[in-house]
């Protein structure tokens, strides 16, 4: 008997010490993150949701598309708590796969502007990037181009740059100007585009930058953090490049230029629905706010946050569409059709 008890305490012993760490576990504060974003600066800005929450980020990177088909794949069973990702474009494709739940949240209403965040709550835009017009400074006169509409004017012809027009931040300007100008003059405006354009669509914004710097084109499309971080770069290679461009903040005597958002929402099947709620709301703070600006050279979409960016300062002031980004989410497969018939490639 003696014997049994001894060798039935050690077990029981190691069955506890067993247990301990699994309630740790299950007692652990944790976010599962699905994200598609992939700069560097944004290190610091889950480090310091942790610090202040003690909440542990467990992050995964992907691409947009196949994060997304993965969060459908899992269902009930996906461990994701939150999605982020880069344009509205993005954003209403996972809206429209109903892989999102609603958040009521008084910070994330008061904080985010309405239209900068979906009606419903089911996504919001954390970081704005204008969509602007870059030149050559050598070939063009500061007034020559003012608006999105000019790129179509005759004038231009060989002498246009941009990336894919199936490229969601072109699909996302093209739902824009449906928005504003409607689909005939809008599709008007590709057809003039594809006419005026220097080369076949090739390569990221970075790449149509130094198209333009080379003299290979005298415009071209990108997104202001494009030229922000040629602006800030040490290599010689890109302060040549950036040296050489100017940049028109276009529609400024009309709607604005063009904004598009990076942005998350909670996911349907959160296991972690509280600590989600948190991250979301934590991604509002006058804190993250300033990291999207002074890491990756986006705007705050809160209001009234100061930053400290001198590339941003340079860029200049700006008038911005004002229109909700949910609405050209809604024109994306409207905005691909478009340029298909156009033939703008």
């Amino acid at each position: 008997m003696k014997t049994t008890i001894r060798t039935l305490l050690p077990r029981a012993a190691a069955l506890a010490l067993l247990t301990l760490p699994l309630a740790a576990a299950a007692q652990e504060k944790v976010l599962n993150l699905y994200t598609a974003r992939h700069y560097q600066t944004d290190e610091a800005l889950y480090a310091n949701f942790t610090k202040q929450t003690g909440i542990k980020i467990n992050r995964i990177e992907g691409q947009e598309d196949p994060l997304l088909e993965r969060i459908r794949n899992e269902g009930a069973n996906s461990p994701a708590d939150v999605f982020i990702t880069v344009d509205i474009g993005r954003l209403w494709r996972a809206q429209q796969a109903g892989v999102f739940a609603p958040v009521k949240s008084k910070v994330l209403e008061s904080r985010i502007p309405a239209n900068y965040r979906d009606p419903n709550g089911e996504w919001f835009g954390f970081s704005a990037r204008g969509r602007v017009i870059a030149y050559n400074k050598a070939a063009v006169k500061a007034g020559d181009v003012a608006n999105y509409e000019d790129l179509a004017d005759p004038k231009w012809k060989g002498k246009v740059c941009t990336r894919s027009s199936g490229h969601v931040y072109n699909l996302s300007l093209v739902s824009s100007l449906i928005a504003h100008d409607g689909e005939a003059r809008t599709e008007q405006w590709a057809r003039g585009v594809a006419a005026n354009l220097a080369r076949v669509p090739k390569g990221g914004d970075t790449d149509q930058l130094k198209a333009v710097a080379a003299g290979e084109c005298d415009v071209a499309i990108a997104n202001t953090y494009y030229i922000a971080r040629l602006l800030k770069s040490t290599k010689p290679e890109d302060k040549a490049v950036a040296e050489k461009l100017g940049v028109v903040w276009p529609n400024q005597s009309s709607q604005g230029v063009h904004m598009n958002v990076s942005g998350g929402g909670m996911l349907k099947h959160a296991p972690n629905k509280e600590a989600a709620v948190k991250f979301l709301e934590y991604l509002a703070s006058d804190e993250a706010q300033r990291y999207f600006a002074d890491g990756n050279n986006e705007w705050p979409v809160v209001k009234g946050v100061k930053v400290n960016n001198p590339v941003l300062e340079a860029l200049g002031e700006f008038k911005s569409d004002a229109i909700n980004v949910a609405e050209l989410g809604k024109y994306q497969p409207q905005a691909q059709k478009l340029v298909d018939r156009a033939g703008f490639k």
